[in-house]
């Protein structure tokens, strides 16, 4: 059945809060679970005797900081304990007396729980995870399930029919019942892991079509722990967008954006840095609107847009509006582009400096697709977290208005 009303309301605001939350867990959980995997194979992490007793599974502080360093995941041995201590203050690790609750560049051994089965599973972090195992399993598994298909004429990449996807979930011995797989399949469309790709319906046993909204195998940078985002989120399609200011050194980088006068604007952001720079960024631009604890920078709360077109107009054959592709790859502080509006959304800034702008990104672009994804219908929260949740390459069909 259609969402309507209340319904839609509900969902749609349940997974903008989802989002938030899925996005701290991906954090955490998937960068905490990828280095204990990187660990477990470099044999950092191993048996070790201390005192006649035999501590398993763990490994050294000051040898993992060490390893940090020459894997260029620190810049150096304080941003190292910061970043461990972050996992130890997400209960990710701990020391194996637990001792100390702090994490120390000493030869003291610490664990990951989830090497001992210590590790606390909330309602939440147990959703991610089986969502996050699906996914995987889906993905390493020789199956037909998850593929391009049409749904009301429109081509979609990467989805599965939710009907199939319960017959695998019983196959597989994952649920005991079709009644019950289709509750498991609402409880992760509702926790933003898994979405209808129109969003037009929850989750219901049938042919109609959904898609994972994140990208579990993307590797996730140490660094990205230390620049946790804020979960507030501004309510109004039109709200000002920040520049998101963490650390700046005094230096600064113009940031243009088109108000709809056509006036450019020249506002003052953190300084970008490359991707091989040793000590991480000192600013970020973020194509989500959210914030940091430092002041941010507002700028343009109007659309850059003259007018609002539907998906159909830009979609219209013979049309005034052709289609471009760009693909993108994020430097160490981002992508270098905003995103604003609603069904459909478009490009509000783009940092002259950035990766987007090198592509030929514009402002008052129309975003029709990331990843193979169609976003004609989402609106910008969507379509910023399924970029933030992605790969550092991301690939963006846009559509503009011809030139005259």
């Amino acid at each position: 059945m259609v969402l309507e009303g209340r319904e839609m309301d509900r969902i749609g605001t349940t997974m903008q809060k989802k989002a938030a939350e899925l996005e701290r867990l991906a954090e955490v959980l998937v960068t905490g679970e990828q280095l204990r995997l990187r660990l477990h194979e470099a044999k950092v992490i191993k048996d070790r005797r201390h005192h006649l007793r035999t501590y398993p599974n763990c490994f050294v502080a000051k040898e993992l900081i060490d390893w940090l360093m020459e894997h260029k995941e620190a810049a150096d041995r304080d941003t190292a304990i910061k970043i461990m201590q972050k996992l130890l203050d997400q209960c990710i690790i701990h020391h194996v007396c637990d001792e100390h609750r702090e994490f120390k560049d000493m030869k003291l051994f610490y664990r990951f729980r989830k090497d001992d089965g210590t590790f606390p599973l909330d309602n939440e972090a147990k959703v991610f995870m089986r969502g996050q195992r699906l996914y995987e399993k889906l993905m390493n598994t020789e199956n037909n399930l998850i593929e391009t298909r049409e749904e009301e004429g429109v081509s979609f990449e990467r989805t599965l029919v939710a009907s199939e996807f319960i017959d695998w979930l019983l196959q597989e011995g994952e649920m005991p019942s079709r009644e019950e797989a289709e509750q498991l399949g609402r409880r992760l469309l509702e926790h933003g892991i898994i979405q209808h790709v129109t969003n037009k319906h929850h989750f219901i046993d049938g042919p109609l079509l959904y898609q994972f909204r994140m990208n579990f195998r993307r590797r996730r940078r140490l660094m990205e722990l230390l620049h946790e985002r804020s979960r507030s989120i501004p309510e109004s399609h039109d709200s000002p967008f920040c520049l998101r200011k963490q650390h700046s050194d005094g230096g600064n980088t113009s940031f243009l954006s088109v108000s709809p006068t056509k006036e450019i604007k020249v506002m003052v952001g953190a300084r970008r840095s490359s991707m091989s720079s040793s000590c991480g960024s000192s600013g970020y631009y973020s194509s989500s609107p959210t914030l940091s604890s430092s002041p941010p920078v507002l700028c343009n709360p109007k659309s850059v847009v003259k007018r609002q077109v539907s998906p159909e107009e830009l979609l219209t054959p013979g049309g005034s509006f052709i289609k471009k592709t760009f693909t993108i790859v994020g430097d160490a502080v981002g992508w270098g582009f905003v995103v604003r509006g609603n069904k459909p959304c478009h490009i509000q800034a783009v940092d002259p400096g950035g990766p987007a702008a090198a592509v030929g990104m514009k402002v008052c672009q129309f975003v029709v697709s990331v990843n193979g994804l169609n976003v004609l219908c989402q609106d910008y929260r969507t379509v910023s977290n399924l970029i933030l949740t992605g790969p550092r390459t991301i690939v963006m069909e846009v559509m503009e208005e011809a030139q005259v």
